[in-house]
This record gives structure tokens, C-alpha cells and sequence, in this order.
């Protein structure tokens, strides 16, 4: 078990819960560094699998950067904190097996971001709010964010939820396609977890390489960042 995050097996599928759920599961440089461990232990773990990643929290999800702890950092931290984040996320988009999100509550900013990267996101319909805030919040998008909203199926909705900042909760993300369903709360995590299931039988391989392919966009960033070098579209 980690600090911030623990491993559990369901079958086939992976469970991946995040535990920091009474500080928002927010990112911190350790938290991120956790995750790129743990995506190591679950891209080594051989066979058919699925992952699916959910929260201990019903109101959290995952709210993103720890601005509270940012804000303590020196600025020219900022750089190299952006880099190991775009790290994660390109992580999370590439991981080579089905990858399914339990949204159990508020998912914002770079939580939406990680939530985005997922293959699949299931959320409750009652409580919980969906929201890229970027631009009220004055934290532009990498390329490689960019990249990975733009995955989304509806790039009306996109285009209004990263220039207007909107909030939207479960049943309304549903139904613009920016999650998979909605579902109330007592159901969602079964419902998640079905899902996953029925994705854990497909040929790891092949879907790796159809998810590669499919994403080719993200992975012509994946030199640069894992060179560490964020790239910014300069105005």
C-alpha cells in the first residue's frame, strides 16, 4: 500500500483507490511520483487486466494541483512541477491495458485532465462536479493536455468547458459524452466495475496497440515529455 494510493485485485481488474480523499486527492510532487510508481506495478503485472480508479471519498475524486502547497514552492518550480504532471498524464493516456475512471465526486481541473486520459469515466449523477478551470484559475493547458481533452468525443462541449471554465455535474457530462454514463451513487462503482470487466477480456496486446494508434496525437509528444520539456503555445 502506498501513501496516497492503494492497489487491490478484483479479478481480472485492478483497482486502484485514491486515498487522500479529506485533502481532495489533490497533486503534490510525491503524489505524482506515486502514481508513475504505481503505473509501473500495473504495466508489469502480466495478463489480461483492466484498471479502474476510484476514490475513498464520495465527494472527491480528484481536484488536481495542491495550489495551497504550490503556492509555497518557489516560482521557478512551477516548470518542472508542470513537467512531472504532463509525466502522469502521459502515463495514464499510454498505460498498455483498459483503463476505466469511478468518478465519486468533484473532478477538476488537473483530476478532469487524468480523468480525460482514461480509455472510459463513469460518474455519479447526483453530487459532483466535472470542470476544467484552467482559465479562471490562469494555469494554461500543455500541449499534451490540450492533446488529451481533445480525445474527448464532443469537441463542442470541449471547446465551451476550457473557455468558459463551466461546471457540469454527472447526468449533464453524460449526456455531452465527456463521461461514459452516470449513475447514482449507491450503483456507480459496481457499474465501473462491470465495465472494466468486460474490458479485462479483451487481448491486452491488441488493445494496447488499437489505444496507441487511436491516440498517435499523444504519443508524438511523448519524446519531449519525457525529456521533461512542457510545451506551452506561446502568445
Amino acid at each position: 500500500m502506498g501513501r496516497y494510493m492503494e492497489l487491490q485485485r478484483d479479478g481480472s481488474v485492478v483497482v486502484m483507490t485514491l486515498t487522500r480523499g479529506d485533502e481532495a486527492n489533490t497533486f503534490r510532487r510525491d503524489v505524482l511520483e506515486e502514481y508513475l510508481e504505481t503505473f509501473d506495478e500495473i504495466e508489469n503485472t502480466e495478463g489480461n487486466l483492466a484498471l479502474l480508479i476510484t476514490s475513498n471519498s464520495p465527494k472527491y475524486w480528484c481536484t488536481g494541483i495542491d495550489l495551497e502547497w504550490l503556492s509555497t514552492q518557489p516560482k521557478e518550480y512551477f516548470l518542472e512541477f508542470a513537467s512531472l504532471m504532463d509525466r502522469v498524464f502521459l502515463r495514464a493516456a499510454l498505460l498498455n491495458l483498459p483503463t476505466v475512471g469511478c468518478l465519486t465526486g468533484h473532478t477538476f481541473a488537473g483530476g478532469a485532465i487524468l480523468a480525460s486520459a482514461l480509455d472510459f469515466r463513469f460518474m455519479r449523477e447526483d453530487r459532483g462536479w466535472f470542470c476544467f478551470p484552467e482559465v479562471d484559475i490562469k494555469i494554461p493547458f500543455s500541449l499534451l493536455m490540450q492533446e488529451i481533452v481533445e480525445m474527448l468525443p464532443n469537441p463542442h462541449a470541449v471547446k465551451e468547458l476550457i473557455l468558459t471554465g463551466r461546471r457540469i455535474g454527472g447526468r449533464e457530462a453524460a449526456e455531452l459524452r465527456i463521461v461514459d454514463g452516470a449513475y447514482p451513487p449507491e450503483e456507480l462503482f459496481e457499474k465501473s466495475l462491470e465495465y472494466a470487466h468486460m474490458l479485462s477480456q479483451k487481448d491486452r496486446k491488441t488493445y494496447t496497440q488499437i489505444k496507441h494508434t487511436w491516440r498517435r496525437s499523444i504519443l508524438r509528444l511523448k519524446k519531449a515529455v519525457l525529456e521533461g520539456t512542457v510545451s506551452f503555445h506561446e502568445i
